[in-house]
């Protein structure tokens, strides 16, 4: 029996769905999971965490801490430095918050008073 060409049409069109699903999973099952601070997690003194690991985009960051006293702020790079909060900044206060990072630069500071300056704050570059 033979098809007609709108049959082919939609053939075409499953298999080249199917094939863009396939790349966003297999894009997935590359991503790391990364618990920030280790088993003592999300605290102070955390500049030097990042120090010998290879981020890359779509890994996660696991931010695990007290929620009534500590939060994490994605911030841009004048912000991290100067540990400040700008307007329309995401903070995170679930105390389990779990960040997807993106190419480039990420910074990310916890902006209760005094965090930021001793040192709970982070920036990883994700290639």
């Amino acid at each position: 029996m033979a098809q007609g060409r709108g049959s082919t049409d939609h053939q075409a069109k499953f298999t080249v769905a199917l094939l863009l699903c396939l790349l966003v999973c297999l894009q997935n099952i590359d991503a790391a999971t990364y618990t920030v601070g280790g088993p003592g997690g999300w605290t102070f003194n955390m500049a030097t965490w990042p120090k010998g690991k290879s981020f890359r985009a779509g890994d996660v960051l696991v931010f695990n801490y007290d929620a009534t006293i500590h939060n994490v702020v994605a911030v841009n790079r004048e912000a991290y430095t100067g540990c400040t909060t700008p307007a329309g900044a995401k903070v995170y206060s679930s105390g389990k918050d779990q960040i997807k990072l993106v190419k480039g630069l990420n910074f990310f500071i916890c902006n209760t008073a005094g965090h930021c300056e001793s040192g709970m704050k982070i920036a990883i570059n994700a290639v």
